[in-house]
């Protein structure tokens, strides 16, 4: 009775009712009780249906809100919605650690707040509802939690660097690489150039006062260049 009691809680967060709570119990069960022995099905093809699940209801609430943006945009935006940090956040509005079940060193090592399991569990629970339930269930349940993730570019503004990792990684790209390329001017006031190379894109340069600096110019004008971002300066 306590255990469905906690279900009950969980499930009016969710917004969904489990008919078959053995489902959202199994959504709940880390791998570590697996490898203690204790359990013989773990969360973690859950896991790998929610992952799925949830990236494209995100890219469908995308595509509703913001029809005119870039597929840099949209790309840069959703990496935010679906990283792990944003699911381990919503794992925690949820107070998902309390229902998780842990092997004892798992849980006595800190592991119901750990934001990879928080995230994790979270993806499996959206995975267990749509096994459940179907898409459009487990869509309106990504719409109630991720609705305190605003869903606003400005929001999701990042640093040249970081951004242009996020579209890289988006398309499936290697990780951008920085050469500082020359050096110029006095010790007490440099001047560095810096080139950023994505294999597959053209490199781009930037300029400025240290070599973070530069590296920042470097990526926005690559960024610029791919329509990503509006010229700014980087300072």
């Amino acid at each position: 009775m306590f255990k469905a009691r906690k279900y009950k809680v969980l499930e009016k967060k969710l917004g969904y009712r489990f008919k078959n709570e053995a489902l959202l119990a199994r959504a709940l069960t880390h791998a570590s009780l697996r490898g203690a022995r204790k359990v013989r099905e773990d969360n973690e093809r859950l896991e790998f249906v929610g992952d799925r699940v949830l990236g494209l209801a995100i890219v469908e609430l995308l595509e509703e809100t913001y029809p005119n943006a870039t597929e840099g945009e949209l790309a840069r935006h959703l990496n935010r919605l679906v990283r792990g940090e944003t699911c381990g956040k919503v794992g925690r509005a949820l107070g998902l650690g309390e229902f998780l079940m842990l092997s004892e060193s798992e849980a006595v090592s800190g592991g119901r707040l750990k934001t990879t399991i928080l995230a994790d569990a979270v993806e499996a629970v959206l995975g267990a509802v749509f096994l459940e339930a179907g898409y459009d269930k487990a869509r309106d349940v990504v719409r109630r939690l991720w609705e305190n993730e605003e869903v606003s570019f400005g929001h999701a503004a990042a640093d040249p660097k970081s951004a242009l990792q996020e579209w890289a990684q988006g398309r499936g790209l290697s990780l951008p690489t920085y050469v500082e390329v020359e050096r110029t001017g006095p010790d007490h006031a440099p001047s560095f150039t810096s080139e950023v190379r994505i294999k597959g894109r053209s490199p781009a340069r930037g300029q400025g006062a240290s070599k973070r600096a530069a590296e920042q110019a470097a990526a926005s004008a690559m960024l610029e260049r791919e329509g990503v971002m509006e010229k700014r300066q980087v300072g």
